[in-house]
């Protein structure tokens, strides 16, 4: 929306930033079948810009699991609205720590 850019009409990347963090959150909920939380990202970089109308979609990927952790890779795609060819815009990786009902760090996988 255009509250989301700045004055040239980008999409602020802080806004992309977090529709990534919102993917990489849906798998690593999905992964760990609870709550989460990110504890870093890592190695993001913008590519182009992202103007207002495009479509964005977005990929994730599970690169790994450790014993609370999970690291999740997501790439992001604009379209521009008449288009057909998509443009990768950015990607970064995620890592995400599983967590209980009190808020501390769980074991990804029931370990019972």
């Amino acid at each position: 929306m255009p509250a989301d850019t700045n004055p040239s009409g980008d999409i602020f990347g802080g806004w992309l930033m977090s529709q990534m963090d919102l993917a990489a959150g849906n798998m690593a909920g999905r992964v760990s079948q609870g709550r989460g939380a990110t504890v870093s990202v890592e190695a993001m970089q913008f590519l182009r810009p992202v103007k207002v109308g495009d479509e964005v979609t977005l990929y994730a990927t599970l690169l790994k699991v450790g014993r609370t952790s999970m690291r999740i890779h997501v790439d992001a795609w604009a379209r521009p609205r008449y288009s057909e060819k998509a443009q990768k815009v950015t990607d970064a990786d995620f890592v995400f720590v599983a967590l209980d009902e009190n808020g501390a760090p769980r074991p990804v996988f029931d370990e019972t």
